[in-house]
């Protein structure tokens, strides 16, 4: 079959070109640039022990109890209640009924005076649930159970957040360095289950 004169000039210009795209420098890889957010900004985290309504009061609860303050992470940017969770899964089961029935308490309080849940309350409601659980520290904890909750849950809540890796970056990085045990690298990570 004959080749069309047509043809056959594209194929000898083609074949001309060639050496010359061959010996041009090829062009940069541009990378790919794709914006990611971090698993636990995009679903739900997975709970370990709380109930979906319980970590709800729980997160409101260490918002109001343990904010952030003096450029320092509160307890939320600590991820001090993800860590609580993580805690109270492999907690001995008196702390764990302490626990359950506290943050109970706190949304059976809510229900009952505002008709709504804890994590939708201001802090002004809130605080007419905190006020009759707030007694001073001693040695021993409080006989009334939700007053042992709230007592242990404030110093749970400063423990976990000052010993967070966001609290020990922004105490490193501001003018309380070396303020307790922040300065010394000494602080949890959240546990990796697939890192052995």
């Amino acid at each position: 079959m004959p080749i069309q004169r047509r043809r056959f000039v594209q194929a000898v210009a083609a074949a001309s070109a060639a050496p010359a795209l061959l010996a041009q420098p090829p062009a940069p890889i541009v990378p790919l640039k794709i914006s990611t957010i971090a698993p636990d900004q995009a679903s739900e985290p997975v709970l370990k022990f709380f109930t979906a309504v319980q970590f709800a009061t729980l997160r409101h609860a260490a918002a109001l109890l343990q904010p952030a303050y003096n450029n320092l992470p509160g307890a939320i940017e600590a991820e001090a209640p993800e860590f609580l969770d993580f805690l109270l899964a492999v907690s001995p089961p008196t702390r764990q009924t302490l626990y359950s029935n506290g943050l109970n308490h706190l949304a059976g309080e809510a229900k009952r005076l505002f008709s709504k849940d804890f994590a939708a309350l201001s802090a002004e409601e809130a605080d007419r649930i905190f006020k009759p659980l707030i007694v001073p520290w001693t040695f021993n904890p409080p006989p009334n159970p939700h007053q042992h909750f709230l007592t242990d849950l404030r110093a749970d809540l400063r423990t976990a957040t000052t010993n967070s890796a966001p609290y020990a970056a922004a105490a490193a990085s501001s003018s309380r360095r070396g303020r307790g045990r922040t300065g010394a690298g000494l602080y949890w990570l959240p546990i990796d289950p697939t890192r052995r």
